[in-house]
């Protein structure tokens, strides 16, 4: 429960910093913060650090799959809301799906059917959001979710050979490591004026997502592989949008229209076919 509700109120974290600060410049204090943690709980384990392809596959997860994946949720939580955006970023394993079939692998009847379910969900959303009236606002959101969702399964689908060689700590360490230079690029080129102050919301939702969710979350998703088995990790990830919205809706005075309710009902119940599939 607490893996679930840390993953889900991320979301509404990241709203809460994206709407007082640039968010490319609170991901790199963020990486900036976390990074010396993870160096000392890597000292104290005595953990290796990836060595060899596998240092290459840990370094393009960390690009990709967390400071590209992060920096456009980030951004887009500045224009949606956070259950919209975790409901997009719940979109990855479609992608990861269609990355794996190029990539040679098979897919079973119900797969298939799970992965044209979840984008019938993905499209349903968009065009009811559309007929709507999509403000420019919103979709630039909604497309950088999206985006972050594939530069995600781009760095899941170079992680997976190495996942049971490599030490989970030390591939956060150096994930966390290579998003910060990531951040730190992006920064340069979009990131705007540096913060110059905070209210007490804002500095607290960025302890929340450096300490909590960037430390504990990952230790427990650590110890939800390790039990339950990936596969059921990322099925469980699926109640991070349900969780998300509605601590967007209690918490944050939120909305989501019917139209996202609908498509993200129809998305959510393709990703299960899909796990269940596996």
């Amino acid at each position: 429960m607490a893996y679930v509700l840390l993953w889900g109120s991320a979301f509404n974290a990241a709203r809460v910093i994206a709407l007082e600060w640039s968010p490319l410049w609170a991901l790199l204090i963020r990486f900036g913060a976390v990074v010396p943690l993870l160096w000392l709980v890597v000292r104290l384990r005595a953990a290796p650090l990836p060595l060899g392809t596998d240092r290459w596959r840990v370094a393009v997860m960390g690009a990709f799959g967390m400071g590209g994946y992060l920096a456009c949720a980030w951004v887009a939580s500045a224009h949606v809301p956070s259950g919209l955006v975790a409901l997009l970023a719940a979109a990855s394993p479609l992608f990861v799906a269609m990355g794996a079939r190029l990539l040679g692998q098979r897919m079973a009847p119900m797969a298939w059917a799970g992965l044209g379910l979840g984008w019938v969900g993905v499209a349903t959303l968009g065009l009811l959001r559309s007929a709507d009236g999509l403000e420019a606002a919103e979709a630039w959101g909604i497309g950088t979710a999206l985006l972050g969702a594939l530069l995600q399964a781009v760095g899941v689908l170079a992680f997976a050979p190495a996942r049971d060689r490599v030490d989970p700590w030390a591939t956060n360490f150096v994930q966390s490591i290579v998003a910060t230079l990531v951040l730190a690029v992006l920064v340069a080129l979009w990131g705007g004026p540096m913060p110059s102050r905070a209210t007490p919301a804002a500095l607290g939702a960025l302890a929340y997502v450096s300490l909590l969710v960037g430390m504990v979350g990952y230790a427990l998703f650590f110890t939800v592989i390790r039990r339950f088995g990936a596969a059921n990790a990322a099925a469980l990830q699926l109640m991070a949008p349900p969780v998300a919205a509605l601590i967007g809706w209690a918490l944050l005075g939120e909305r989501l229209a019917w139209g996202d309710l609908l498509g993200g009902a129809i998305t959510l119940a393709g990703l299960l076919l899909m796990f269940r599939a596996r």
